[in-house]
């Protein structure tokens, strides 16, 4: 699912993402047991990855249009630290979910 997402936040908008997988996705998600608060911070995570993501990442084009004295080139080679970042916490999350549920279990949002 996440690839997916991965693959949509490389050609389409944020809002158009998020109008097709949740409706599409949260259900299948909830029948296979994860929770619902989890598997929605890791979409976000998994979208925000995609904004920076070529061939077309937004985030790159905006930095582009604020930095024009800088090649684009550049900034994909500057940005790829981050992706590595944004996946090796996905992993962490993914392994210790609890790190993501543990205000709202502490705000007593979810059991």
């Amino acid at each position: 699912m996440w690839g997916i997402i991965v693959l949509l936040g490389m050609f389409i908008d944020w809002i158009g993402i998020i109008m097709i997988v949740v409706p599409l996705f949260t259900p299948i998600a909830v029948s296979l047991g994860f929770d619902p608060v989890w598997f929605a911070m890791m979409n976000i995570i998994v979208l925000q990855t995609s904004f920076l993501t070529p061939p077309f990442a937004f985030s790159i084009f905006m930095l582009k249009g604020i930095a024009s004295q800088v090649k684009t080139s550049e900034i994909y080679r500057g940005v790829l630290p981050f992706i590595a970042i944004q996946l090796a916490s996905l992993i962490v999350f993914s392994i210790f979910p609890e790190i993501i549920l543990f205000v709202p279990k502490y705000l007593g949002l979810i059991n």
